[in-house]
């Protein structure tokens, strides 16, 4: 299958290379396109995982989007939320019927990205989907080198509209045979893990972020308060998705901890032990404030109140973040409101989810 691949993060990096590596046709294109000098010196990307470090040749990497949408039956973008609205742009002159955007994971930038692909002028029967989390676990090890340290085992995705939904999961299923099904994109969006793990974690070790050159939020950052809060949150999300009739499973995070049910399997001791999330974390530029906090949890407090769900923790944990970067976070670009959407009701709703536009 011919699959692109746009950005340049790590699991923009492994994707390209696990998927190659299957023997699928790659294209990976990224705006830098002097970036991908040392992927088109080697010829593809160096691969390290359990199995052990290989050299995987990549079709074509390339700075032009064009070249890398050209036939692309999957469109796969492992890219931050802030990065979305650009790069629909860029993609929607090139979109063609038929083609599936796979965003893991997405912060409801599936519906995003599609409104803005429609209002381009570009109608044609293109797929949205997003997921929970990322297919990998992964740390780029060099500008043509990463490594991947687990893969996911289960990836619940949503789809816009739902009513495209078998196409979606057939073609995203060919490349990665562990997607399941979960209702349409608003509740892809609500699977994701992101806003929901990050915050609690990044909030409650800040003096520690900001004293130490280094920390592992993930390992001496998460302690049983930190867990405490990150349940709770956790339980709110939960709440929303009962709330808005999405079945279960809804998958808490306290699998993730305590066994292999989550979408990694048994993959936290694995994830501190690599050593590869021992990082400097800046509490006014990570991502893990500006996708997952500013966007993400504020995504989730947004469709908390559309519904009349009362999230006290994640209302809280958003009001300390904004008072970190000194913004009004529960007005943010990614909530319902600053997306048109916070006036609709329900039946509207579901049938813009279901139907798309019109």
């Amino acid at each position: 299958m011919k699959i692109a691949i746009l950005g340049g993060g790590h699991g923009c990096y492994a994707a390209a290379a696990d998927l190659s590596e299957q023997g699928h046709e790659v294209r990976l294109w990224r705006r830098d396109a002097a970036a991908l000098q040392a992927v088109l010196d080697q010829g593809g990307i160096r691969i390290k995982d359990a199995d052990g470090e290989r050299d995987v040749k990549i079709a074509l990497a390339t700075g032009d989007i064009a070249a890398a949408l050209d036939g692309a039956e999957l469109i796969v973008l492992p890219t931050p939320a802030l990065a979305q609205a650009d790069i629909a742009r860029s993609m929607a002159p090139h979109l063609a019927n038929g083609q599936v955007v796979f965003l893991p994971p997405g912060t409801f930038g599936g519906y995003l990205m599609a409104k803005i692909v429609w209002d381009s002028g570009n109608h044609a029967a293109v797929t949205f989907a997003e997921t929970g989390t990322l297919p990998y676990l992964a740390r780029k090890h060099g500008p043509a080198e990463v490594a991947i340290t687990i893969r996911a085992t289960r990836l619940p995705t949503g789809v816009f509209p739902a009513s495209r939904a078998d196409h979606a999961h057939a073609v995203i299923a060919r490349a990665y045979p562990s997607v399941e099904r979960c209702g349409d994109i608003l509740s892809g969006a609500l699977m994701n893990a992101g806003p929901v793990i990050h915050p609690p974690l990044i909030m409650m070790n800040a003096a520690p972020l900001q004293h130490f050159p280094e920390w592992d939020i993930h390992n001496e950052g998460t302690q049983p308060a930190v867990r405490s809060v990150t349940d709770r949150l956790d339980g709110e999300r939960m709440a929303v998705r009962e709330a808005l009739d999405y079945g279960a499973p809804h998958f808490p995070l306290a699998d993730h901890y305590n066994n292999d049910q989550w979408m990694y399997g048994d993959a936290h001791k694995k994830l501190v032990d690599s050593g590869d999330w021992r990082e400097h974390i800046d509490l006014h530029t990570h991502r893990y404030m500006r996708e997952d906090t500013a966007m993400g949890l504020a995504f989730l407090v947004s469709v908390a109140r559309w519904v009349g769900i009362d999230v006290p923790v994640a209302s809280g944990l958003l009001a300390m973040a904004g008072a970190i970067v000194g913004e009004d976070l529960a007005r943010g670009e990614r909530t319902l409101d600053a997306l048109g959407l916070g006036q609709l009701g329900k039946a509207a709703m579901n049938d813009l989810l279901q139907n798309g536009f019109q």
